[in-house]
Order: structure tokens, then sequence, then C-alpha cells
């Protein structure tokens, strides 16, 4: 019997202390996440070929007007930020898993994103245009039937040609990103990319006598942040850095920078 007393004891002694050690790493674990919160970092989803708006420099820099824009807003709201590049085609889907926070990069704000994600006032006014050769004979939108015409996947872009007449004459070409597209263009397997306007300046003023913009414009557009649905409180916090930015004069900075005046909505 006394043994049995004693066994009873002994193993009733490892319960506590195997409780007390699951007790102490749980507390430390939540301790990591507890510093980890209070680390605010924002993990931005960019596409890293989307200049002037965020692409890399010569060093392989992130760098661009959007990405200055997001530095100087995390900076008001005493947060961290990172950039994370991600496949454009899935920025929607990043967003709401949570593996980014936002889509801050040339985001257009359309009525159907609007269903998928929460949207800052919009903060630049661009375009989507039609771009080709300098010497390409092609000057007017309706020339573009049965020609190959590129664009990049799942943008804005495709949505503005889509909604054009035009689009069910024009041999379509979906591309990765607007580089490729441009590349393809000049090496002559293009007739004209549909493209974002400001986009396609800043590549004009690189190589001022390879592209010409057509005057007709496909559609207007503005660019807006991107929030996950259900994060209002993220959303009224970057809003408010925003305007700030825009009474102190920091967004037109930025503006002036890279555009040479100061285009950021008010």
């Amino acid at each position: 019997m006394k043994r049995k007393i004693a066994l009873f004891f002994f193993m009733t002694l490892i319960i506590l202390v195997l409780a007390a050690c699951g007790s102490s790493s749980k507390e430390e674990s939540n301790g990591t996440k507890d510093e980890a919160k209070d680390k605010e970092t924002l993990i931005i989803g960019i596409d890293d070929k989307f200049a002037p708006m965020g692409f890399r420099d010569d060093q392989n820099e992130i760098v661009g007007f959007d990405i200055d824009m997001a530095r100087a807003a995390a900076e008001k709201m005493g947060v961290e930020v990172e950039f994370q590049p991600i496949d454009w085609t899935t920025k929607e889907t990043e967003l709401s898993s949570g593996r980014i926070d936002l889509i801050w990069n040339g985001y257009t704000i359309t009525d159907e994103r609007k269903q998928k994600v929460l949207f800052t006032k919009p903060y630049l006014e661009n375009a989507q245009v039609v771009v080709t050769l300098v010497d390409s004979p092609i000057t007017k939108i309706n020339e573009l039937a049965g020609k190959q015409v590129g664009v990049q996947a799942l943008s804005s872009a495709l949505d503005a040609l889509n909604e054009h007449p035009i689009s069910n004459e024009v041999n379509l070409n979906e591309y990765k990103d607007n580089v490729l597209a441009l590349t393809d263009l000049k090496n002559g397997r293009l007739d004209a990319v549909v493209i974002d306007k400001v986009v396609v300046e800043y590549y004009m003023t690189q190589e001022p006598d390879t592209f010409t913009i057509l005057e007709e414009e496909l559609a207007p557009e503005q660019y807006g942040v991107g929030v996950k649905k259900g994060n209002e409180e993220l959303l009224e916090k970057l809003q408010a850095a925003l305007d700030e930015m825009n009474e102190d004069g920091t967004a037109a900075e930025i503006s002036e920078k890279w555009f040479g005046e100061d285009r950021v909505l008010k």
C-alpha cells in the first residue's frame, strides 16, 4: 500500500512539473508574439517592375513614387514598412490572405475591386493609353484591328481594352509585367501596348526616340491604396497620414521628385 501511495505522489509531482513547464513555455511564446505585435511593420505588396511607381534601380534597390509615399506615410503612422514584390495577378488574394497589409503600387480604383478591398481616397490621376513605336503608321485606336497588342495580365489596362469595341478585333497578348510587353514592342513582336500613362511617360524620358502615345485615351482613372476588407482601423490611420502629407507639403515634394510637378490629388 505504501508503495502505491508513494507512486501516486511521484506521478502527481511529475504532472505538476510538466504543467509548470508548459505554462512557462506558453508565456514565453506569448511574450514573443506580444513583442512582434509591438514592433508593427506594414507589409506592402508591389509590382517591382512598375516604374516610376515602384521598381528596382541600377543597384537593385526598390524605389519609386509610391515607395517614397509609403515610407513617408509609415513614418507619420509610427510604424515600419516592408515592400514585398508579388505576382500582380494574385494581388487581392495576397491581401485577403494576410500575407500583405496593403496594395500600393499604381493600384487603380475600380468598382470591381471595391467589392474585394477597401480603398483610400484617390491620390493620383492616371489614364490607360495606347503606345506604339515612333515610326508606327498607327495613329488611332480603330487602326489596331488585326494588330498584335500587348497588355499586362489582370490589370486595369486589360479592363480598359476589354471595354472598348476594338478589343474584339485585336490579337491580344497578355504579359506578366509591362517591361516584357514594351520589350516585345521594341523588338517588333507587337504593334502596340495598352499601358498606364504615368508608366509609359517615364519610359519615354528614358528612351525619348522610341515610343509615342496615341492622342486618344482608352480610360481615365485614379490610383488608391488597397486595404484588406474589415480593416477599417488601418484604413483610417493611413488616410490620416496621407491627409497630413498633403497638408504639410510632403506629398508635393515627392511628386516633384518623380514627376517634376505636383500631381497629387488634394
